[in-house]
């Protein structure tokens, strides 16, 4: 699940109701630690409200749905797994307007547990009715950490990606649903996810940069001096950038440099410390390299005998509302064939808001020295 770039997700900064610290005016002494716990609480809380607001519109739920390659991959994973699904019991995480809890009806479900925590479920409610499933998939409204279902299911799906895989920390709910509600040995849909990452040379910025140099032909004033400001302007940022490339657009073979098995224990805790890998390859030959992509895949269990379903978000594949989260190196690097490109990455919640995303890249170029840079994918 992602909210639109223009929209992107919760807006944390100046949103949250911050506490004062204790219950009594400060006299010098220390904060009364309970008092503090209780402001970050209320400002965390606050947060979440944001965040859920943000999906109780339609255009989010319209850009996922039309997604093509996001829907159809969810519709055949539930449908393919029929046999582990019909006649059991499932929950649907953040559920939005129903369609992922009306596909695991259709698949032959006895009930369907869809939770929302948004506004989103009223309509939910709607769809679930318009397609006379009332008696199978029940809506429940609020947060699942806080919903309580009557029974644990037999399996659980959700839309849970963000950008770069895991902005919006959305699977740490799926992670809480599988503990609590989860029957052992229960399905989970998806199962697992992978991370990539490859050097890359973004067209559309080697365009961008370069088209003060081109000024001068068009209209006879020269304005190449603007060239190192743009790349400052455009390159010389902590966000992370989130942009459809092709193919054509990576520098190397791609690396897998982390995967996630949604049933491991330990995983919440490893979110929470970092998720991340080291990453080594050479170049396929003569480019400027404007930084790195990343991307995930998830996979969908085969079932009764099928082969295991893949959605990619790969720049190799068809593009998804996902896209790929572009990672923009301080300048350009020019690169040559078989040129070593090496380092390290890590994806964190961020320390601000654990809903935003936290990137940090170690890499060297060649024989330039190591570098790091720190990126960001807040508001």
């Amino acid at each position: 699940m992602s909210l639109p770039k223009k929209r992107k997700t919760d807006s944390a900064d100046g949103g949250g109701g911050e506490g004062n610290g204790g219950g009594e005016e400060d006299d010098g002494g220390e904060r009364d630690p309970g008092g503090l716990e209780e402001a970050r609480e209320t400002e965390q809380g606050a947060r979440d409200r944001l965040y859920y607001e943000c999906y109780s519109d339609v255009s989010v739920h319209e850009e996922m749905i039309a997604d093509r390659v996001r829907t159809d991959a969810y519709r055949l994973g539930i449908l393919r797994n029929w046999a582990s699904l019909r006649g059991k019991t499932v929950l649907d995480v953040g559920a939005g307007t129903g369609i992922l809890s009306v596909f695991c009806a259709q698949a032959g479900a006895r009930r369907v547990y869809a939770v929302e925590a948004s506004d989103i479920w009223q309509q939910a409610r709607e769809v679930v009715r318009l397609n006379g499933l009332e008696d199978r998939v029940h809506v429940l409204p609020g947060p699942v950490e806080t919903v309580e279902l009557p029974e644990r299911v037999d399996a659980i799906v959700s839309e849970w990606m963000g950008y770069g895989l895991l902005h919006e920390s959305m699977l740490a709910s799926v992670l809480h649903a599988r503990a609590k509600w989860l029957k052992e040995g229960g399905l989970l849909l998806p199962a697992s996810a992978e991370l990539f990452l490859a050097p890359i040379n973004d067209r559309t910025l080697e365009w961008r940069l370069g088209f003060w140099g081109e000024v001068k032909q068009r209209y006879g004033v020269d304005m190449s001096c603007l060239e190192g400001f743009a790349t400052r302007c455009l390159m010389g940022h902590s966000e992370i950038v989130v942009q459809g490339l092709t193919g054509e657009e990576v520098l190397a073979r791609p690396q897998r440099f982390a995967q996630l098995q949604l049933d491991r224990d330990g995983l919440q805790q490893e979110l929470q410390a970092g998720v991340g890998g080291r990453f080594s390859c050479r170049c396929y030959g003569s480019a400027p390299m404007h930084g790195f992509a990343l991307w995930f895949q998830v996979t969908f269990p085969g079932g009764d005998g099928e082969k295991p379903l893949v959605l990619s978000t790969s720049p190799f594949h068809p593009e998804t509302h996902w896209k790929q989260a572009l990672l923009y190196l301080d300048e350009p690097l020019q690169v040559e064939q078989d040129m070593d490109i090496s380092g390290e990455i890590t994806l964190s919640p961020s320390r601000d808001n654990p809903r935003h995303l936290r990137v940090l890249l170690r890499y060297k170029v060649g024989d330039q020295e190591e570098k790091t840079k720190d990126f960001r994918m807040g508001d």
